[in-house]
């Protein structure tokens, strides 16, 4: 190699290296910077008269909640069950109270506690009821955000071992749904039998596991099929790279800064994250948008594959000439 090809190596190594960390700090740290409510959803139980400085209180941060009314508590609960809201505020006779939900995001909850004893009168205590409070194997909440990363790796590796294998067509699309319903029910053992950190339905659970693990191995080994091993480096951006660091499972998609929220639940990593939690705490409340996401990534990736193994095979002329190679060189 001569020495100018080599000057130019050196210097392409020191000048992108830096680049790529400073790429990798602002998509992971500038998210996590940034956190604050986004339109979050909230609510606010009671009669009009006792609920107008609530409403007031919330209103004094544009654009930071998205506030819902409901008639009474009963209401209130049954909204943050069904995730429609993220907590409550309930004003009652004997006072103000606050409804709270650990398990659709630690986070929140605090940001929630936090936000609402700020206007309460100096020395007032507001009593705060967690309606959907985390397992008591992962009190913190800590585990279903510490997975994501693991499950997303799991993806791209499957589909990079498919791609690299040479597993083409029907049974590339049977390998990469076999590896991802293994791995939905490996993960599930481990987090729900073993650490009790999620506490749904366990078939249910393996099977959201499964099909978010499936979304991005068919996405990466799809891309792959149609753009060759530079379709791996984009599925690796995608899913791991962009997919975690936006997919607000740590916080909440509502609480990152726009529309970096809504890219994320767009996302394999983001939509998986939702949907675990969902069949994992909620009876499946609010399932519906990841579900759809999912399913949309794996149909996409599997008609990709299929596609690709027919537009990548050689033609019949091509393969009857390199077969012949051998006997006219004899």
């Amino acid at each position: 190699m001569s020495a100018p090809a080599t000057t130019r190596r050196m210097i392409a190594v020191m000048v992108l290296v830096p680049v790529a960390v400073a790429l990798a700090l602002w998509v992971f740290a500038w998210p996590a910077a940034r956190i604050a409510p986004q339109d979050l959803p909230v609510g606010i139980a009671g009669p009009a008269t006792a609920t107008a400085q609530l409403e007031k209180g919330f209103g004094q941060r544009e654009g930071a909640f998205e506030v819902h009314r409901y008639a009474d508590e009963a209401a209130a609960r049954q909204a943050i069950e069904d995730r429609v809201v993220y907590g409550a505020v309930v004003a009652a006779p004997e006072g103000t109270r606050l409804l709270t939900a650990t398990a659709a995001g630690p986070m929140v909850a605090q940001f929630l506690t936090q936000a609402v004893t700020a206007q309460a009168p100096a020395g007032a205590k507001i009593p705060v009821t967690d309606v959907v409070p985390t397992p008591a194997g992962d009190a913190r909440g800590s585990v279903l955000g510490a997975s994501v990363l693991p499950l997303s790796m799991a993806g791209i590796a499957t589909g990079a071992v498919v791609t690299l294998l040479g597993l083409r067509g029907a049974r590339a699309a049977v390998t990469l749904a076999g590896a991802a319903a293994l791995v939905g029910i490996a993960a599930t053992a481990v987090a729900g039998s073993w650490l009790e950190a999620i506490t749904g339905d366990w078939w249910t659970e393996a099977g959201a596991i499964g099909l978010t693990v499936l979304a991005m191995s068919a996405g990466a080994a799809g891309l792959a099929a149609l753009l060759g091993r530079a379709g791996l480096g984009l599925g690796g951006l995608l899913m791991v790279f962009l997919g975690n660091s936006f997919s607000g499972v740590t916080s909440a998609p509502e609480m990152l800064p726009e529309p970096i929220g809504l890219i994320g639940q767009l996302l394999p990593p983001g939509a998986g994250g939702s949907l675990i939690r969902s069949v994992a705490f909620f009876d499946g409340a609010g399932a519906g948008a990841s579900l759809l996401t999912l399913s949309v990534w794996v149909v996409l990736g599997l008609s990709a594959v299929l596609v690709g193994a027919r537009v990548r095979r050689p033609a019949p002329a091509a393969v009857e000439t390199r077969a012949a190679e051998p006997a006219l060189v004899g």
